[in-house]
């Protein structure tokens, strides 16, 4: 009898544990039909998506091309005003580089400051050439424009060079510090003792014999003479003549650049000429 109980006991379990596996795999298949459609669904949202921005990109390309293509025409005319400017500047020189003037590269140092364009004259006191053109550079210096410096530089070929050299320095010197009353007079003077006088003040005492007589005591002539200020612009002097490549004299030299005579101007009466043109060009810098 308990036999039988136990078997009917075992048979009960077997058939709910059967039941609860068939309930089990119905379950299953349900679930698998949910996920499905869902997964599969999901990937077709992001195609759905790019699709609507897509033309949004295109508006926004089209945009960007046709501003670009207007900013050219906007960067062209600035361009044009730049090359209607410079039509304005002289194309027409009367004289010209290599054979009324010739060019110094590079550049030169001057002997004044870079606030002004200098003419430097190279002459030397002993030149017939230098004292006839005294009367045309000067009167050209009297009508110089503001933005012109005239500076006179003496030679330095050779002893009796470097002997006037040093008058006229002694002489700058002496008048810029107003012991001489007119400097200018005295250069002058300076060209009628050697070229009108004969005396050709080839020493010291001469040259304060001559100062004397305008004024300078010996003592101030002396100390003046061998001073290191007149020392230096002897140096300096004889640095530009090397540096311009000065052979012969007058000759002009505008702003270290450009230098010129009456040999290469055409005559000593066309060489301020040549000038006036060289400061037009270096005035448009």
């Amino acid at each position: 009898m308990k036999n039988f109980l136990v078997i009917g006991a075992l048979a009960l379990l077997f058939v709910v544990g059967v039941a609860v596996f068939l309930r089990m795999g119905d379950k299953a298949p349900e679930t698998a039909v949910e996920t499905g459609p869902a997964v599969t669904e999901s990937p077709m949202e992001a195609p759905a998506t790019a699709t609507d921005e897509a033309p949004a990109e295109s508006d926004e390309a089209q945009v960007v091309v046709e501003e670009s293509a207007a900013e050219p025409e906007e960067d062209e005319r600035p361009i044009l005003l730049a090359q209607a400017d410079t039509s304005t500047a002289p194309q027409n020189w009367r004289f010209t580089e290599g054979q009324h003037y010739n060019r110094m590269v590079p550049s030169q140092p001057t002997m004044g400051g870079a606030d002004k364009i200098e003419v430097a004259e190279f002459f030397w006191y002993g030149c017939s050439h230098c004292f006839n053109f005294e009367p045309t550079i000067n009167a050209w210096a009297e009508g110089i424009p503001a933005n012109v410096r005239f500076v006179r530089i003496p030679v330095l070929w050779n002893a009796l060079h470097e002997m006037h050299a040093r008058i006229f320095f002694t002489q700058d010197v002496l008048a810029r510090n107003g012991v001489l009353a007119d400097g200018e007079a005295f250069h002058n003077a300076v060209f009628q003792e050697i070229q009108q006088r004969g005396n050709r003040l080839t020493n010291e005492d001469s040259a304060r014999r001559l100062f004397e007589r305008y004024g300078v005591g010996a003592d101030e002539f002396d100390r003046t003479w061998k001073s290191f200020e007149v020392d230096q612009k002897m140096r300096v002097a004889q640095d530009l003549g090397r540096r311009y490549s000065i052979q012969s004299v007058p000759a002009i030299v505008v702003n270290g650049k450009f230098r010129t005579g009456g040999a290469d101007a055409g005559g000593y009466d066309v060489v301020t000429d040549v000038v006036d043109e060289l400061i037009a060009r270096e005035s448009q810098r």
